[in-house]
């Protein structure tokens, strides 16, 4: 009788916790970006933010959606790229506001001149939603064509992983690059962190596909990663230069 009335609570209990599990694998990835956001709102200036970040998310959950046409996973992995999407989405109109209210430089670049040398540099956050729009149509359009490919689907699927697992290199290169990481988050750094791991755990848990463990994985070293620079450069800060000006149009990358 014990046994059986425990039963009887194991099993709401259980469902609450796989709700739980599910609600943070939806709305968790987004958390680490709300103190950068925050802080760039405060300070109006987004140099310490790399939207090549944004860039990365973008492109990884499209592929993510557009993998699950042809291999069905767990829907909260798929409201998770979509709820990321409107996310950077969100971010970029921000970074964009911000930099060219702050730019020395007023001349007009838009996706419309296909200039490389000023790609993702973009005036408007209209101009990277066209980018976006006409990367969705084009990369649909292939999938639409392909869909029966067993071979296309699954490299697909790591090609939506293998990007998403490049999400902090742009970060981890501009902090090279400027050797500070001056204007970076680390809040947002460390919730990217422990975010990668309960996300890699659930993977491994939850035995989805291969490609989204290895993607994990590899997040979770590059989040290790840009900590150890954090780390690094604060306990051996870069001397300022003397004579050096720093115009307010500098971009994270």
């Amino acid at each position: 009788m014990e046994a059986e009335g425990l039963g009887w609570l194991l099993v709401p209990l259980h469902q609450l916790v796989s709700w739980g599990a599910s609600g943070a694998m939806v709305f968790g990835g987004v958390v680490p970006y709300i103190p950068q956001y925050r802080d760039i709102r405060r300070t109006q200036n987004a140099d310490g933010f790399s939207t090549h970040v944004c860039l990365v998310l973008l492109v990884a959950n499209i592929l993510r959606i557009l993998f699950w046409f042809g291999r069905h996973f767990e829907s909260p992995l798929l409201w998770q790229s979509i709820i990321m999407i409107l996310t950077m989405l969100l971010m970029l109109k921000l970074c964009t506001e911000v930099r060219v209210a702050n730019e020395l430089n007023i001349k007009r670049r838009s996706f419309a001149d296909f200039d490389l040398h000023h790609f993702w540099h973009w005036s408007s956050f209209t101009d990277y939603l066209q980018c976006v729009l006409a990367f969705t149509g084009v990369a649909g359009y292939i999938t639409y064509l392909s869909i029966d490919s067993a071979v296309f689907v699954e490299t697909l699927g790591f090609l939506a992983v293998l990007t998403e697992a490049m999400l902090g290199v742009p970060q981890l290169y501009r902090n090279h690059r400027h050797r500070s990481t001056e204007g970076m988050s680390l809040k947002m750094v460390l919730m990217w962190t422990s975010g990668d791991t309960f996300k890699t755990a659930y993977f491994l848990l939850n035995g989805a596909p291969l490609q989204f463990s290895v993607c994990g994985l590899l997040q979770v070293l590059v989040d290790l990663a840009i900590l150890g620079q954090a780390y690094a450069f604060m306990r051996h800060p870069q001397k300022p230069a003397p004579h050096v000006t720093h115009p307010a149009s500098a971009k994270a990358l």
